[in-house]
């Protein structure tokens, strides 16, 4: 066992830095044009707002465009809204060039949906490497699905929080068959409450929410400490219990994301039901890697001093206690 603990300290220093609010730092940018009249779009720029700061990227469509009606931005909790109406003359926006300066800086990306008079759409990601894209023909619904794919793994790889939950699991489980169990457990309820939640069938604040998921990953911390020192509790004897009743907070985290990205009309079930292969395949991903670090360790056959045993389940309590305090502050209105 302390090799395993070892594993999961080793990837908790790779996947658990101490920035404020890291936990969701990559969440896109979205820009949605949607053709209401020959060459007239109706436009929606969304920046994500972290700790009360804007992503430090901006939008630079092409000069010969006209401004119909001017922007109008709207502040909301985790975002900045803008919308206006363009026209782009008689040719339309096919084959033009749409910039985003300061996303190279990131490590976010951009979602852009173009939707069509004639009723076709097309959605494309534009990475910090290529901070730019041009507007082409509609490619599909396998299109479609494979960009909220793409999106669902990187939501679930850069949310350290979720993966320092999963992590506290893995440490805390001590058989195959109950590892199983738990991973399912958190599966099921997760992808539950994202689906209600992606629906519009339960609405969750934000601010609480990110809170309650940090107090789930302090919860593990003295959890695993107790197993580590050959205690017992009902989270030990059931840990599958406990990661289905805090997989369900995880899955409106990441129906906060999906939101971010916001759901192409027509192909709500296709994206939604990408996005959460998307988090599934990522998170499966997640744990092969950390059960491939133990079994590593235990093939090496290094002994490690007793000391650091429990040294994982204190850095999960720690960044869970740090992050449930950061919460809350923000959620007072701090900063």
């Amino acid at each position: 066992m302390s090799l395993w603990r070892l594993a999961v300290l080793l990837l908790l220093a790779a996947l658990a830095p101490w920035q404020p609010a890291a936990a969701h730092e990559s969440r896109p940018a979205y820009l949605e044009l949607k053709e209401t009249a020959p060459g007239r779009y109706e436009l929606l720029w969304r920046t994500p707002v972290l700790a009360g700061m804007r992503l430090p990227v901006a939008l630079k469509l092409p000069q010969d465009l006209r401004n119909v009606e001017e922007p109008r931005v709207q502040e909301l909790a985790d975002s900045l809204l803008e919308r206006r109406v363009i026209d782009a003359g008689a040719q339309g926006l096919a084959g033009r060039r749409i910039d985003f300066p300061g996303l190279q800086f990131t490590i976010t990306d951009v979602l852009v949906r173009v939707q069509r008079l004639d009723g076709s759409s097309s959605t494309e990601i534009v990475r910090p490497g290529r901070a730019w894209f041009e507007i082409a023909p509609p490619r599909g619904a396998w299109a479609t699905a494979g960009v909220f794919f793409a999106q669902g793994i990187g939501h679930i790889l850069l949310g350290f929080d979720h993966l320092l939950f999963v992590l506290g699991l893995l440490a805390l489980v001590r058989s195959r068959w109950m590892l199983v169990k738990t991973i399912t457990a958190f599966t099921v309820a997760h992808s539950l409450t994202l689906t209600l939640a992606t629906l519009g069938l339960v609405d969750v604040p934000v601010p609480p929410l990110e809170a309650a998921i940090a107090l789930s990953i302090l919860f593990l911390g003295p959890e695993i400490v107790r197993a580590g020192r050959g205690g017992t509790s009902f989270t030990i004897r059931h840990p599958w219990v406990v990661a289905f009743a805090f997989g369900l907070l995880h899955g409106f985290g990441f129906a906060g994301g999906l939101a971010q990205i916001g759901l192409p009309r027509g192909e709500i079930a296709l994206a939604l039901l990408m996005f959460n292969a998307g988090v599934e395949v990522g998170q499966l991903a997640f744990v092969a890697l950390a059960l491939s670090a133990a079994r590593a360790l235990e093939a090496l056959r290094v002994r490690w001093p007793a000391s650091l045993a429990l040294l994982p389940a204190y850095v999960v309590g720690s960044l869970g206690a740090f992050w449930t305090i950061q919460r809350i502050v923000l959620m007072a209105g701090g900063r």
